[in-house]
C-alpha cells in the first residue's frame, strides 16, 4: 500500500480500482470539461497571507451548517452512482462522515435506498438530495421516505432538469450495473476487487427507484423512466411546493448567478449551494468559486451559503470559508477515497482535509474557522 497524504494519491488509487466506466462518471465532466477543470484551478490563483508569532495552541475547526454542529464546515455531496464506485458505496460513505462528525447527503440516483443507509448507520440523521420528476406522487413519497428514515435536510437540487452531455459516459456505455460488452469485460478482468465486493452485495441497481416505482422492475424500464422524468418545467412554484410538503430545512443546490440567488431567498430556504454540477451540466460556466464572493455579497446576510466544485484540500475549504461559504461539499474527493480503499478510504479522504484545513488556518494566524474572513487572503488574488 502506498503512502498516502493527498487526495490526489486517493484518486490515482481509485482510478486503478474502480472499472473505466464508473471512475470515467466520476471524475469527469460536460462537453469540452472547461468548467470541470476551472472548478479546481480557480482555487489555485487564491494566495493565502502567512501570519506569525500567533498563539497555535487550542485550535478549532468545528461549526454548524444549517444549525447543525459539524467538526469542520464540509459535508459529503450527493454524487449518483456511488455503490459503484464501490459495493455499498453510499453505506460506506455515511458510515465515515458519522464517525468524524459531518453530514453525508444521500442522491436520489443512489444505488443503497434510503432506507439502506438509515439501517446501516443505526438512523442516524443524514441529508436527502431530491431530483424533481414530472411523477409527483413519486416525489411525494420519497420525501415521506426521507423524513420517516430521520433525514435532517433535503438537498433540493435545480441545476438538472435536463442533462448535460458527458462524452465519456457516452463512450462507455454507462449503466448499473455495467453492460456486458467485451471491453467492458476485458476492463472488469483488472478490477478483481472491485468484482468480489459487487458479487457479495445485492445492491447493484438504483434503490431508490426500483421496486418503488408502478412499472419499474430493472434496470431497462428504469433507464426509461428515468429519460422521461427529469421535468425540465422546474420553476420556483415547484420548490414552494416541495418546501411546505417537506417542512424541514431546505437547501437549494446549482445557485450561480445573484439573480437566482435573491429568488432563493425569497423561497424562504434555509441555505443555497453554490454549485455548478462539478462541471457536469453546463460547460462554460464561471467556476464556483469565482461566483461565490458576489453571490455572498448580495444575500449572505439573509440566506446561509455555502458551495462545492473543485475541493481538493483542506486549503480549498479555508479560501471558500474566506470568501464567505458557512459549509462546503467534497463529491469527487469523497468518491476518490471511496473507490480506493471503501470506508477506510473516505476516512482518510476526511482526515487528509481536515488536517490540511486546521494546519493552514493555524499558519494564517487563527486558531477558531468561525473567525476566518477574506482577510487572509492575499489582496488582488480573488
Amino acid at each position: 500500500m502506498p503512502v498516502i497524504t493527498t487526495i490526489e494519491d486517493l484518486r490515482v488509487l481509485a482510478q486503478k480500482r474502480v472499472p473505466r466506466m464508473f471512475y470515467d462518471y466520476a471524475d469527469s465532466g460536460a462537453w469540452t470539461e472547461s468548467t470541470y477543470r476551472a472548478n479546481e484551478s480557480d482555487f489555485q490563483t487564491i494566495k493565502l497571507r502567512q501570519r506569525v508569532a500567533v498563539n497555535m495552541e487550542n485550535r478549532s475547526t468545528a461549526t454548524q451548517m444549517i444549525g447543525q454542529n459539524v467538526a469542520m464546515p464540509v459535508a459529503i455531496a450527493p454524487t449518483g452512482l456511488t455503490g459503484m464506485q464501490h459495493a455499498d458505496g453510499e453505506i460506506h460513505g455515511a458510515r465515515a462522515a458519522k464517525k468524524f462528525g459531518i453530514p453525508f447527503t444521500l442522491s436520489t440516483m443512489s444505488i443503497c435506498s434510503i432506507e439502506d443507509v438509515s439501517t446501516a448507520t443505526d438512523r442516524h440523521p443524514f441529508w436527502f438530495q431530491l431530483y424533481v420528476m414530472k411523477d409527483r406522487a413519486f416525489i411525494e413519497s420519497l420525501i415521506d421516505r426521507a423524513k420517516a428514515a430521520n433525514c435532517s435536510a433535503l438537498v433540493l437540487t435545480l441545476d438538472l432538469q435536463i442533462l448535460g452531455q458527458r462524452h465519456k459516459d457516452l463512450k462507455n456505455g454507462l449503466s448499473a450495473p455495467p453492460k456486458l460488452t467485451v471491453a467492458n469485460i476485458l476492463n472488469l478482468m483488472t478490477k478483481p476487487r472491485w468484482c468480489l465486493g459487487m458479487l457479495g452485495t445485492p445492491r447493484r441497481q438504483f434503490g431508490n427507484i426500483v421496486g418503488h416505482v408502478k412499472g419499474v422492475e430493472n434496470m431497462g424500464s428504469l433507464a426509461e423512466w428515468t429519460a422521461k422524468q427529469f421535468d425540465p418545467a422546474l420553476n420556483w412554484g415547484d420548490v414552494e411546493w416541495i418546501k411546505k410538503r417537506w417542512g424541514g430545512k431546505l437547501i437549494l443546490k446549482g445557485i450561480q448567478d445573484v439573480e437566482d440567488a435573491r429568488l432563493a431567498v425569497d423561497s424562504g430556504a434555509d441555505a443555497l449551494i453554490v454549485s455548478n454540477h462539478g462541471g457536469r451540466q453546463l460547460d462554460g460556466a464561471e467556476s464556483s468559486i469565482r461566483a461565490l464572493p458576489q453571490i455572498v455579497d448580495a444575500v449572505g446576510s439573509q440566506i446561509e451559503v455555502h458551495m462545492d466544485g473543485g475541493i481538493r484540500s483542506g486549503q480549498d475549504v479555508l479560501k471558500a470559508r474566506a470568501l464567505g461559504a458557512q459549509g462546503t461539499y467534497i463529491g469527487r474527493s469523497f468518491l476518490y477515497g471511496l473507490g480506493a480503499m471503501g470506508e477506510e478510504g473516505v476516512s482518510k479522504a476526511l482526515q487528509i482535509i481536515h488536517k490540511e484545513l486546521d494546519l493552514t488556518m493555524a499558519f494564517c494566524g487563527h486558531t477558531n474557522i468561525n473567525t476566518v474572513d477574506k482577510r487572509i487572503l492575499l489582496p488582488g488574488t480573488f
